[in-house]
C-alpha cells in the first residue's frame, strides 16, 4: 500500500512539474477523439455501406445476366424449334394428298416385296383432325407371310426415311393351314392441306 501511495505522489509531482505538457497532451487526445468520432467513424461507416451496395449491385447484375441468358436461350430454342418444324413440314412430310399417296402406296408395296410378304390389299382415306394444321392419311394394309418376314417388314418401315406411323398391328393365322400369317396394319402419314 505504501508503494501505491508513493507512486501516486510521484505522479502528482510529475503532473505538477510538467503541467503544460500534460495539458497539451490531454487536449491532443481530446481533439483526436473528437476527430475520430465526428469524421473518421462516419466515413468508415459510409465506406462499409458503399462496399455492401457494390456487392449487392454485383449480385443483381449477375442475376440479371443469368435471366438474360435464360431468355436468350429460350428465344434461340424457340427459333430453332420453329426452323426444324418448318424443315420437317417441307422436307419430310408430303405436301398434299396425291404426294402422300405416291409416297406410301409404292413404298409400302416395295417394302412388302423386299420382306417376302404377299401384298393382299390396302385402303387409303384422308382424315381431317379438328384443331390440327395437318391432314392424316389413314392406311390399312393386309399382308401375309411368315412371322420373321413380318418383323423384317415392320423394322424396315420403322427405319425408313418416309414418315409413316404404325397405329395398330393385328396378327392372325392364315386360312390355308400352312405357316403363313396374315397381318393387318393400320398406318398413318400426315400432310399439309391446300388451305393450311
Amino acid at each position: 500500500m505504501t508503494d501505491m501511495l508513493r507512486g501516486l505522489a510521484v505522479l502528482r509531482r510529475a503532473v505538477a512539474e510538467h503541467r503544460r505538457l500534460v495539458i497539451v497532451l490531454g487536449a491532443a487526445l481530446l481533439v483526436n477523439a473528437l476527430v475520430y468520432g465526428l469524421v473518421v467513424y462516419p466515413l468508415a461507416d459510409r465506406v462499409a455501406n458503399v462496399t455492401e451496395r457494390d456487392q449487392a449491385a454485383e449480385g443483381a447484375l449477375a442475376e440479371a445476366r443469368a435471366d438474360h441468358a435464360q431468355a436468350s436461350g429460350t428465344l434461340t430454342g424457340k427459333s430453332r424449334a420453329a426452323a426444324e418444324l418448318t424443315t420437317f413440314y417441307r422436307e419430310v412430310l408430303p405436301q398434299d394428298l396425291p404426294g402422300a399417296r405416291r409416297l406410301t402406296y409404292l413404298r409400302l408395296a416395295q417394302l412388302a416385296r423386299e420382306s417376302d410378304l404377299e401384298y393382299r390389299r390396302a385402303t387409303y382415306s384422308p382424315v381431317v383432325d379438328t384443331g390440327s394444321t395437318l391432314t392424316r392419311l389413314q392406311i390399312q394394309m393386309v399382308l401375309s407371310g411368315t412371322y420373321a418376314d413380318m418383323r423384317a417388314f415392320i423394322y424396315q418401315l420403322e427405319t425408313a426415311a418416309e414418315f409413316v406411323v404404325i397405329d395398330n398391328v393385328q396378327l392372325a393365322e392364315g386360312a390355308d393351314g400352312n405357316a403363313s400369317l396374315v397381318v393387318t396394319l393400320d398406318l398413318s402419314t400426315y400432310f399439309r392441306g391446300p388451305a393450311q
